[in-house]
């Protein structure tokens, strides 16, 4: 299921070797003893002279401008001693490389980013590696993009391109350094400009988390050195065209540039492969110098025409199925000059604006409601590949099937990753920074430049051919909270038609328009702030109506287990005892800086905390309920006849550090509450309850329709009385996304206590459970002050009433548990050793208090969770007499060697834990 978290990159074994250092290269992880500023940093990369190898420079020696004196060319040449300096990995900002070697503290843990001084990452930084070639026979380029946010380059004591042209994060690089590189050793190096999110074309971060005192500066993806031979390939990309409703063909077209790189007129060969079936080339003659473009269409190449495609879907909707693109050019005499090979899908993806204005997305022709989330990078963008694939089987885990990455777009690897897993992707720029200085309203920001125009179209360019063959990548969103100026737009929209950009362009990810790509079709009205479960019904502000591009109740607090991993005592007690005490691991936004409306909410709904285990608790309940209520609502309202839902992003799916916000994952991938009333409001067959109007729906987001189902309906009080309950049976749901009624529980029920629990049960035909959903409800209702609304928060004024919880006895649960190693895996791309631990727990009550919010978690010997860990439920209640069975599956080295135990607790069941041999 999951691959391994912590093996080490494969760039650090030879930097490891040198200095010793172990661990500190997993995000989060405990820094290394200090590098020995004494020791010599080596980092030299073996390069191959075979036309079309591109290999990554796999490290840096790195130190700041300020305690180097040499000149750039003496820097640059090989052989210069790089004593004293420190390493870095391929990918690497400044910061992360010092916390690497343990320069500076940890910045995950407390406030202790404080303590890494701001001034130290004021002046330009340099990032030097050696790289070895047998022979000069080949051509060489250094082809990369991320530099943040700019830099001088030099090569073998001589610079190759300025910092005024080697600017902006996503601006793509290609430096023909063939006449500057000898056989031997080689030295590159890039002198890199501090960074300024605000006043730089780059990457920034805003109020999700604490920004990093060296603002990202450094190389965050790779450096390639290209070898090539008299013609070079370049843009190789497939436009697919897929026949709608009936996906019974498909039509490919092939493109490629290629470029003659002699004084003499040659005629290429250009050949090429899809899968095993499809072959095609062409000779293309080529005059001195001369770039052209070859297509194959499948007018002149008939095999570029699929009978019976294998057709890309998200998940959920049917398989992810894959081609791969192996193009080749070759010249007489010299032989295969350059080749590339890259993956792709075939699919379609379609979003209009529906009659009421909002975008509806449509793939393959179906329609489908976006269940997204925010996607965050690591504060200090460091790139762990398996960690990437953890994150993306929990969001396949929760029944999402969109991340929305707003800046910050992420390495090759992570979008192939999303096409195997079958998570769409909605990337755009940022807002709040330079991205967005001019934009198409009245608003003010920072002005451009003639040449931020220049990096904002090559950016533009640079990551359309970059992201155009993915499968998974459904829209461009040229703005974020704006959209651009018309001049801006221009650029923008020139630069995707020229890459072939696939699939729609959205203006902005809030309700503003853009001349040549009109209106979003989207909205951002919030909130980001608490609000009760209630509010997401309402077709107003946030909620369930259009396209929500960015929304939650805000606060998300992990588990005990992140909360002591990543606080201090005192932190801790003040998180439960103050709420107007300054979060540091909330945001740095002074509209989020404290817990204070969230924490009201909290006590005014379940009573004040008395502890901090009683506030965790509550926590948990209340993140449960409101994250479940989200996504069921914008589930209920996809197929109403007026102002449906068409999307919703949760605001957000993962943070980049240690945060009590915005995350439905926490750091060390531990799930709580929110995640866990995400998963079940997004379960493929559902039952669910409206908070507004009270019915009871089913929703089925299979493809196929769903009859004979039966629907089990009860009220209790809290002591587990019961007293109202009905079955309807003969239930039908037709598939994707449709709902059925299945009634609606009367306003009043005599004798309910004011706090009071639903039970939803819902079965098959053969009467197998196949949803059950129980809610914790109140007589009393939450009310909202609508004409008080703001951009982040509807006030509360006054609580819905579930102190009764307070009251409910203790539940006696018991638990046996088994552990099996796994045959195989199940995730897309990797084999892994796997096990899955079967649980089985029942409430072994004999009056009628249910089990509450029942947490299972796996553990090892030393109680400590088990991380990542797929659950197939979790947190479940349960009824005096009730058992359930729930499978995690985990990977077996995460163990450590340990026997795997079951610790079980929930809002009224004692903590236990039982073994799981």
């Amino acid at each position: 299921m999951f691959p391994s978290r912590l093996r080490v990159p494969h760039w650090a074994a030879p930097v490891l070797a040198v200095l010793g250092l172990v661990g500190a290269l997993v995000a989060g992880a405990p820094a290394a003893a200090p590098t020995p500023r004494a020791a010599l940093v080596r980092a030299v990369t073996d390069v191959p002279g075979t036309p079309g190898s591109a290999t990554p420079l796999s490290a840096y020696a790195i130190r700041s401008t300020a305690e180097v004196s040499d000149a750039a060319a003496l820097v640059s040449a090989p052989g210069y001693r790089t004593t004293g300096w420190h390493p870095a990995g391929p990918r690497s900002t400044v910061l992360a490389a010092l916390v690497a070697d343990g320069t500076h503290p940890d910045p995950f843990h407390s406030t202790d980013q404080r303590r890494i001084p701001a001034a130290d990452f004021a002046v330009p930084w340099w990032f030097r590696a050696e790289f070895t070639v047998a022979d000069t026979a080949a051509r060489t380029y250094l082809d990369f993009s991320g530099v943040v946010s700019a830099a001088d380059v030099y090569v073998n004591g001589e610079q190759v391109a300025t910092a005024s042209a080697v600017a902006g994060a996503y601006t793509h690089h290609e430096l023909d350094v063939t006449a500057r590189v000898r056989a031997g050793t080689n030295a590159v190096a890039f002198r890199i400009k501090p960074n300024d999110p605000r006043k730089n074309l780059t990457m920034g971060w805003l109020d999700w988390l604490q920004p990093p005192p060296d603002e990202n500066m450094g190389i965050v993806r790779d450096v390639l050195v290209r070898r090539g031979g008299p013609v070079a390939l370049r843009d190789a990309h497939v436009v697919t065209d897929l026949a709608l409703p009936s996906l019974a063909s498909a039509d490919l077209t092939v493109k490629a540039t290629v470029r003659n790189e002699t004084a003499e007129a040659l005629t290429a060969t250009v050949s090429g492969t899809i899968g095993a079936g499809v072959a095609f080339r062409r000779e293309v003659p080529l005059r001195a110098h001369e770039t052209k473009t070859v297509a194959f269409t499948p007018a002149d190449t008939p095999q570029l025409r699929l009978d019976r495609p294998r057709v890309w879907w998200p998940a959920g909707m049917g398989a992810q199925e894959l081609y791969e693109l192996d193009l080749s050019v070759a010249v007489p005499g010299a032989g295969l000059c350059d080749r590339t090979r890259h993956g792709f899908g075939v699919r379609s993806v379609r979003a209009p604006l529906n009659k009421d204005g909002a975008r509806q997305y449509f793939v393959n022709g179906r329609p489908l409601l976006i269940r997204g989330a925010g996607w965050s990078p690591d504060e200090l963008l460091r790139w762990d590949a398996a960690y990437a694939e953890d994150r993306l089987a929990y969001a396949r885990d929760l029944g999402l099937n969109t991340l929305r990455l707003e800046g910050h777009l992420e390495h090759d690897e992570f979008f192939d990753l999303a096409d195997r897993y079958g998570i769409l992707t909605l990337p755009g720029w940022q807002c709040c920074t330079k991205w967005e200085g001019e934009v198409n309203g009245t608003e003010a920001g920072e002005s451009w430049t003639a040449a931020d125009h220049l990096v904002a179209t090559a950016s533009m360019a640079a990551e359309a051919a970059r992201l155009r063959d993915h499968p998974s990548v459904i829209s461009f969103l040229i703005g974020s909270d704006f959209a651009p100026d018309a001049e801006i737009e221009k650029g923008y929209v020139d630069a995707l038609k020229a890459a072939d950009w696939p699939t729609p362009v959205v203006p902005a990810a809030s309700a503003k328009a853009a001349p040549l790509t009109g209106a979003s079709g989207m909205r951002m009205p919030g909130p980001y702030e608490w609000v009760p479960p209630g509010y997401w019904y309402d077709k107003r502000e946030g909620g369930a109506t259009g396209f929500n591009s960015e929304t939650s109740a805000g606060p998300d607090i992990p588990t005990l287990d992140t909360l002591r991993r990543m606080m201090s005592p005192a932190e801790l007690t003040s998180l439960w005892k103050d709420p107007a005490a300054p979060q540091y691991h909330r945001s740095p936004s002074r509209t989020y800086a404290t817990l204070r409306v969230y924490d009201e909410a909290l006590s005014g709904r379940y009573g004040a905390p008395g502890s901090l285990e009683d506030y965790v608790a509550k926590a948990q309940l209340a993140q449960y309920e409101n994250v479940r209520a989200q996504f069921e609502a914008y589930a209920r309202n996809a197929t109403d006849a007026s102002k449906p839902s068409t999307g919703v992003v949760y605001w957000m799916f993962n943070s980049g550090w240690t945060s009590l916000h915005w995350q439905l994952v926490d750091r060390y991938l531990d799930q709580n509450g929110a995640y866990f009333g995400a998963k079940k409001a997004n379960e493929p067959l559902h039952v669910q309850y409206a908070y507004d109007d009270r019915t009871v729906a089913v929703v089925n987001r299979r493809a196929a329709p769903v009859s004979g189902l039966s629907a089990r309906v009860s009220l209790f009080n809290t002591d587990g009385t019961r007293k109202y309950d009905r079955t309807v049976t003969g239930l039908a749901v037709g598939g994707d996304g449709a709902k059925a009624t299945v009634l609606t529980v009367p306003a009043s029920v005599e004798g309910l206590s004011t706090t009071y629990l639903a039970r939803l049960v819902l079965t098959d035909a053969d009467g197998r459970e196949v949803s059950r959903n129980v809610y914790w409800l109140s007589t009393r209702r939450d009310v909202l002050d609508y004409t008080e609304s703001n951009w982040y928060i509807t006030p509360t004024t006054a609580y819905a009433d579930l102190t009764g919880l307070r009251s409910m006895a203790q539940a006696s649960v018991s638990a046996t548990a088994t552990t099996t190693p796994n045959a195989g895996t199940d995730a897309p791309s990797t084999s892994t050793s796997t096990s899955t631990t079967v649980v089985t727990v029942r409430n072994t009550g004999t009056g009628n208090t249910p089990a509450l919010l029942t947490d299972l978690h796996l553990v090892d010997g030393k109680g400590t969770p088990v991380l990542p860990v797929r659950w197939s439920d979790n947190q479940i209640s349960l009824w005096p007499g009730e058992s359930a069975t729930l499978t995690a599956t985990y990977r077996t080295a995460d163990l450590h060697g340990s026997a795997p135990r079951i610790r079980i607790s929930g809002w009224n069941t004692p903590t236990a834990t039982v073994p799981a041999l």
